[in-house]
């Protein structure tokens, strides 16, 4: 499924390259990822980026939904392996939904953005910059004890699911539950991704190895820590060139 799902996200990510941006004053280009197309409406552009959102999401996640999903059906000992089977593609299904509804939210907010830059040049002008600042704010996050919080929550998720879901609608749940504290501690790279070029697989790709290796290294806070000075360092970069 991981394999699938990347090789989709790298046709889904050609054919969007092999569309114009817009360029934007600040020397940089806005994706067509948040503007309808040419005879396009805002419904169309709207599943549009879904379509893209749906691949993504699996190839960027999978690599570390699957570790929580296995520890936590190796609990499930008096289950026979088919309804643990079905209970777990449940559970897979209630966490990727909340990424669906997540994306929901984000399309509105970027073309809401994107909008704005190109009615106000001083604005788009500033776009870098401000990418860089965001950068900075979601590497310092990495430095305090909410994220260290949220990767042990993250990693224990398992020992919250002694009881086995008694129904697939509880499973679901339990999906939701689980995407939710994903979302909660992952949420600064997201956003993120988000400026960097939510189009761009090596935005792509650095993003997807930043969320696995914080969760799933056994030192996650310090791997964090690393990972945060390293952005720090990137973003103020990127404030420096922006200016």
């Amino acid at each position: 499924m991981f394999a699938a799902s990347a090789a989709a996200t790298l046709r889904r990510y050609a054919y969007m390259a092999a569309m114009s941006g817009t360029p934007m004053a600040g020397r940089w280009m806005l994706s067509a990822i948040w503007t309808p197309m040419c005879g396009q409406t805002w419904w169309q552009a709207a599943a549009s980026f879904a379509s893209m959102w749906a691949v993504m999401m699996p190839a960027m996640m999978l690599p570390v939904l699957v570790p929580m999903v296995l520890r936590e059906r190796g609990m499930w000992s008096d289950l026979p392996s088919f309804k643990s089977g079905l209970l777990t593609i449940w559970i897979g299904a209630g966490y990727f939904m909340f990424w669906m509804l997540a994306g929901f939210a984000v399309f509105p907010l970027g073309s809401a953005l994107a909008a704005i830059a190109i009615r106000v040049p001083a604005l788009a002008h500033a776009a870098p910059a401000s990418a860089g600042a965001l950068v900075v704010l979601a590497s310092l996050l990495q430095f305090t004890s909410w994220k260290a919080w949220r990767l042990a929550c993250c990693s224990a998720a398992h020992r919250c699911a002694s009881v086995t879901p008694a129904s697939a609608s509880a499973a679901l749940r339990r999906g939701l539950r689980l995407g939710l504290q994903c979302g909660l501690c992952c949420g600064n790279w997201m956003a993120v991704l988000l400026v960097a070029g939510v189009m761009d697989p090596r935005a792509m790709i650095v993003i997807t190895a930043i969320i696995a290796a914080e969760r799933i290294a056994p030192c996650h806070v310090r791997v964090a820590r690393i990972i945060g000075l390293v952005g720090v360092i990137a973003g103020l970069a990127t404030m420096a060139q922006g200016l």
